[in-house]
C-alpha cells in the first residue's frame, strides 16, 4: 500500500490552518466550534487507522478529526503509542537473515513484548481518562478503543477493558480469529463491555459461520467491513446488515471492487468503487439502528493529497448521501 510520506513539520504546518494548536499537554487551544458528523440520525466516524502514514500524536490525531468536522472516533495505535510505550525499532534492510540474526530478533521480541508488558500493568488508567477529557471537550467521543488484545496475558486484557471504560468506549475491537473470539468475550462479560471482532475476507470463505464464533458469548459483536465483504463475496452487505443489526455495533465503511471485476478486491476511492455504500448508509437512516459507521481510508492517496484531506473527502461522500 502505498501513501504519500509528508514531515512532521511541513504537514502539521498544513493542518494548523485549519485547526486551533495544541500544546504539550492535553489542554485545548483556542475555542471554535464542536464537530458534529451524525448525519440523518445515522453517527458517522473514523478509525484513527487512517492517520498511519502521518505524525500521529493524540494532539495531533485530534487536529486532523476536527479538520474533518469528525465527532466520533474508533481508537487505533494512537492510544498506547501516544502514552509512550515501549516500541520495537523497526530491522534494517538487506538480504535474507542469518539464523544468528533471527535469533537476536526473536530475543529482542521477547524483550520487547515483555517491556511492553510491563508498560501496560504499571500505566495509570487515569491517563485514559485524560484522553477522553481532551477528546471530548474538544466535541469527539470514542466509542471503540481497538487494543488488539486477544494475543496478551490475562491481566494486560484486564488493562485493556478498564482502559476503554475509561475512554468511554462501550468496547475493545480486536481483529476476527476463532481464538480471539473464543477468549475476549468472557472479559468482555466481566467488565461489562463488548468485545467486538472485525473481519476481512472470512465471509468469502466456504463454511464460514458467523453464528458459531458470536456464539461463544453473550458479548461477542460484530465489526463488519462493507469494503471486505463486498469484495470477498460479490453479495450485497445489505442482507447481512438486516440479519445481524442488533449484534453489529459498528462497521468500517470503504470502497472495493467486487470479485468480477478486472481488477478484484481492490481498494478505490469514494464513488470509484462497487462496494453499495450508499444503500447501506440508507438502510441504516431508515431503520434508525444505532450502528457507528466509521470510515476506514486504505486507497492509495491521490498525488498532491494527504490523508486528511481525503478522510474530509469521504465523511463529505457520506454526509451528501444521508442529508
Amino acid at each position: 500500500m502505498k501513501h504519500s510520506k509528508i514531515s512532521r513539520r511541513v504537514f502539521i504546518g498544513a493542518a494548523a490552518a485549519a485547526a486551533a494548536p495544541l500544546g504539550s499537554s492535553f489542554a485545548i487551544g483556542a475555542p471554535r466550534n464542536k464537530p458534529n458528523s451524525k448525519v440523518g440520525g445515522v453517527q458517522l466516524g473514523l478509525t484513527t487507522y487512517c492517520y498511519r502514514s502521518i505524525p500521529h500524536s493524540l494532539e495531533e490525531t485530534l487536529q486532523y478529526v476536527l479538520t474533518s468536522g469528525v465527532s466520533s472516533l474508533e481508537m487505533r495505535h494512537v492510544l498506547e503509542e501516544g502514552l509512550g510505550i515501549p516500541q520495537a525499532s523497526r530491522p534494517a534492510r538487506g538480504g535474507a537473515p542469518s539464523a544468528a540474526d533471527r535469533a537476536e530478533r526473536e530475543k529482542t521480541a521477547a524483550q520487547i513484548r515483555e517491556a511492553q508488558r510491563q508498560w501496560r500493568l504499571s500505566c495509570p488508567i487515569e491517563k485514559y481518562a485524560d484522553i477522553r477529557k481532551m477528546y471530548n471537550q474538544a466535541g469527539v467521543n470514542i466509542h471503540i478503543a481497538k487494543f488488539v488484545p486477544s494475543g496478551w496475558t490475562d491481566e494486560e486484557i484486564d488493562y485493556a477493558y478498564k482502559a476503554a471504560k475509561a475512554l468511554g468506549a462501550y468496547g475493545i475491537t480486536d481483529e476476527f480469529t476463532d481464538e480471539a473470539s473464543k477468549r475476549l468475550g468472557k472479559f468482555a462479560e466481566k467488565h461489562t463491555s463488548l468485545a467486538i471482532y472485525h473481519t476481512h475476507g472470512q465471509f468469502g470463505m466456504p463454511g464460514f459461520d458467523i453464528d458459531k464464533y458470536l456464539g461463544y458469548s453473550p458479548a461477542n459483536r460484530l465489526n463488519l467491513d462493507i469494503g471486505h465483504y463486498f469484495g470477498s463475496t460479490g453479495q450485497h452487505p445489505n442482507a447481512i446488515i438486516e440479519k445481524y443489526h442488533k449484534v453489529i455495533p459498528s462497521i468500517h465503511v470503504k470502497d472495493k471492487t467486487g470479485p468480477r471485476n478486472p481488477q478484484p478486491n481492490a481498494n478505490r476511492e469514494f464513488g470509484k468503487g462497487d462496494t453499495p455504500i450508499k444503500d447501506v448508509l440508507l438502510l441504516i437512516k431508515k431503520e434508525k439502528w444505532p450502528i457507528n459507521v466509521d470510515l476506514e481510508l486504505e486507497y492509495d492517496i491521490p498525488a498532491g493529497s494527504d490523508p486528511v484531506k481525503e478522510v474530509t473527502k469521504c465523511i463529505e461522500y457520506m454526509r451528501n448521501v444521508l442529508e
